[in-house]
């Protein structure tokens, strides 16, 4: 694999020229003439999506209006509600409400139920589309019944790609949905795009997991396509299945790119064709001379079967080369788990080796990732005959919807995997968020899912419980499996791929998804549940701000699963304030408490109180701040803030920020932003995404920090404030940093979330 320096041009879609001195000379060679890169990147399909989608008159800051939504059962509650109190009436385009992650309806009572008829009466009454828990995973629904070549989908789950049916697609968190269900517009500077390259044939037993994790194995530290689109390119993409192209598109989310768009042909309109959906094909090519701001540049025959250990799906290394250095391996494994854990868990996976093999305790084949048709179909003929045998071992596999299930049923594959000790289960994506098939204390599982961060298998580190995950390909989990539980590439079975073909039977979404056909019923009841709650008073930005840090995080990357945690606290996603009891709580289990005990004297404020009276310990702050800035006090607000290195890789969930809000908070401050969509979350309710530069921080965990004139610097829209350290003994001054907003993003921070700024421009 082979990442550019420089922009490239892609000539006729096949060659590939370097933007160097020579550029000008080979495009001349290549075509009879040059084309600047200012006008050969309009020539990219990413540029032509964009802009057939962009409703601005500035071509390079881009107010985007998508065709679809999609969202599910531990997000859309939120949405709506939000968009409810700011004047909803009707779903202005289609929106889906699958129900995936909570459809076990297992942990918290009616809650979840109560979710799922809530989203079946608000797909009533707003004219959308609701798919019953098990029918579908929400992505898998979106490739059989939604994407088409040339559209722009806007899903409320990171894993929202449908680049490879031709359908530029992002995941975002829930106030970027809201905007879009207010006839508002999802604004973004014009992405740099990437192409990336393919050439060669996959080795036979080598899946698409394997050429998903060699990439952000590649991409994912340099940050090579953050926050941009990728392109597949190149004429290896021939020599791919569409179902093969979904399994690489899906996990282009783990490199932290903003989206990506592939290639359209005869495969893709076959694969719609099958769906009854031959009417949504569109070829999608580059133009002649298109101009790429990088290059990824790969061979797929020169990729081998890979795993991703504990405890990042950048964690990558060969099966093989794991294999033979199994000790050197996981012992940086442990190395990476205390800088995540410290020593609140006495973590090892060097217990797994017996007789210098790898044994490994589950394997898990699911979800958006794992559980498409054709990695399903190579597995059961790997395993066809075999034993998963009698020991720890055991392989739970979950087709992504209910036709690819009913299609395994039929033509045997079902079947041939359930004989081996196997277990066959519906569509859900708990195994890839914490909900379900949580191994043992000290459990190894291998999973064709889509993450493998800490506690997304289900463990508990508070609780001293401790479990991981190494991502790999469906095939090389079925071989592992063949072999009763010892690591081995797939590539080291002799097996005949049968490749059955698919017939897609729409019958049972015909019978089971309600689908309003966009008509909305206004007299129909939302169904309210007791824990859906409405959000909290949120006051607008005060012209000071005093906060207080509560947590200090110095991982390299923190993961919106440690903010918030996934799995069991997925049941109180739509109760704000008691999902906000679980904020940090893996992470930094003091946060909660410390950021309750801020908000009392902000609440001391609202009520017309001195914040003194509740929070004593600011007397002596405030004594500083008075003798620099006399009078300030009268108009400073107080809140929490957290410093974490690189925060919000990771889901797209609102609730890593909103939590923090809830309890109080008014900003974050980082050395850099792992995603966009973390940085969006944080604007939309009203906290202030600060940075500052990496080095000596001038503050530590539990000291006050006074930014004099926010409000003011924010309205003037500068890009440093002056801030102060401060404590009885006097202030010391540094500077915090803000990258560019827009001039919504700017009046939403003033405001003090999404929700207030629309109740501004309702009552305007």
């Amino acid at each position: 694999m082979e990442l550019s320096k420089q922009g490239v041009y892609l000539v006729h879609g096949k060659e590939i020229i370097p933007c160097d001195q020579n550029a000008e000379k080979a495009l001349k060679a290549a075509t009879g003439r040059f084309v600047p890169k200012e006008e050969a990147e309009k020539e990219t399909i990413a540029y032509g999506i964009l802009e057939a989608h962009n409703t601005s008159d500035d071509p390079d800051s881009l107010k985007i209006r998508f065709d679809k939504l999609t969202s599910h059962d531990i997000t859309y509650v939120g949405i709506i509600q939000t968009a409810r109190a700011s004047g909803l009436e009707k779903f202005p385009m289609p929106y889906v409400l699958t129900n995936c992650h909570n459809s076990l309806c297992a942990v918290g009572g009616t809650i979840n139920e109560d979710d799922h008829m809530f989203g079946l009466s608000a797909a009533k009454k707003y004219g959308g589309i609701y798919v019953p828990p098990h029918q579908a995973v929400i992505h898998q629904f979106a490739r059989e019944m939604l994407a088409s070549c040339g559209a722009m989908i806007l899903g409320s789950d990171s894993h929202t790609r449908y680049g490879a049916l031709g359908t530029m697609a992002m995941g975002e968190g829930g106030p970027e949905l809201v905007k879009q269900l207010l006839n508002q517009t999802y604004d973004i500077k014009r992405p740099e795009v990437v192409a990336v390259y393919l050439e060669g044939t996959p080795e036979k037993g080598v899946g698409p997991q394997d050429i998903a994790l060699a990439i952000i194995g590649a991409v994912f530290q340099n940050g090579y396509v953050k926050n941009k689109v990728m392109e597949f390119v190149g004429p290896g993409l021939a020599n791919l299945s569409v179902d093969y192209r979904i399994g690489i598109d899906v996990m282009t989310t783990e490199t932290t790119c903003l989206s990506s768009i592939w290639v359209t042909d005869d495969k893709t309109r076959e694969f719609l064709e099958i769906h009854d959906r031959v009417d949504d094909y569109k070829e999608l090519t580059p133009g002649d001379i298109a101009y790429y701001n990088g290059c990824i540049r790969i061979d797929l025959s020169e990729i081998k079967p890979m795993i991703a250990m504990p405890f990042h799906p950048s964690n990558t290394y060969t099966i093989e080369e794991l294999n033979n250095n199994l000790e050197d391996i996981l012992d940086d494994v442990e190395k990476r788990a205390r800088v995540s854990f410290g020593d609140k868990v006495n973590f090892t996976l060097k217990d797994k080796i017996r007789d210098n093999r790898l044994y490994v305790d589950q394997g898990i084949i699911a979800g958006c990732a794992g559980g498409g048709y054709e990695n399903i179909t190579d597995a059961a003929d790997i395993l066809k005959g075999a034993s998963i045998g009698a020991d720890e071992f055991t392989l739970s596999v979950y087709p992504a919807s209910m036709p690819v299930y009913m299609q395994l049923l039929r033509n045997g594959c079902a079947a041939e995997i359930m004989e081996t000790g196997a277990v066959f289960k519906t569509a859900f994506c708990g195994p890839c968020f914490g909900a379900g098939d949580t191994p043992a204390n000290n459990g190894f599982s291998i999973r064709h899912s889509t993450r493998n961060f800490p506690n997304r298998e289900g463990s508990k580190i508070q609780n001293g419980q401790i479990a991981s995950v190494a991502l790999m390909d469906a095939r090389s989990i079925a071989a592992t499996a063949a072999n009763k539980g010892y690591l081995i590439p797939a590539t080291d079975v002799d097996v005949n791929f049968t490749k059955p073909k698919y017939f897609f039977d729409k019958s049972i979404y015909d019978k089971r998804v309600f689908n309003s056909h966009g008509v909305a019923d206004p007299s129909v009841e939302l169904k309210f549940g007791p824990n859906i709650k409405d959000w909290p008073r949120m006051a607008p930005l005060p012209e000071n701000l005093l906060l207080k840090v509560v947590s200090e995080i110095h991982d390299p990357v923190t993961t919106t699963d440690e903010l918030i945690p996934s799995g069991e606290t997925s049941s109180y996603r739509s109760n704000p304030l008691g999902l906000a009891e679980f904020t940090l709580s893996r992470k930094d289990p003091l946060y909660v408490g410390r950021a309750k005990e801020v908000q009392k004297g902000e609440k001391a404020i609202e009520e017309g109180r001195d914040p003194v009276e509740d929070l004593p310990e600011t007397a002596a702050v405030f004594s500083a701040i008075e003798k620099k800035f006399p009078g300030s006090k009268a108009d400073t607000g107080i809140g929490s803030t957290i410093f974490a290195v690189k925060p919000g890789d990771g889901s797209a969930r609102e609730q890593a920020a909103s939590c923090q809000k809830v309890l109080g908070g008014w900003a974050n401050i980082a050395n850099e932003y792992a995603t966009k969509r973390y940085r969006s979350n944080l604007i939309n309710w009203g906290m202030l995404p600060l940075r500052i530069a990496a080095g000596d921080l001038p503050f530590k965990n539990g000291d006050y920090i006074f930014i004099p004139g926010v409000r003011k610097d924010l309205e003037a829209k500068k890009s440093e404030f002056i801030a102060y350290r401060v404590d009885a003994d006097g202030m010391s001054e540094f500077t915090l940093i803000m990258d560019a907003l827009t001039d919504d993003e700017r009046l939403i921070i003033l405001d003090g979330c999404l929700i207030n700024y629309n109740r501004s421009k309702m009552k305007g």
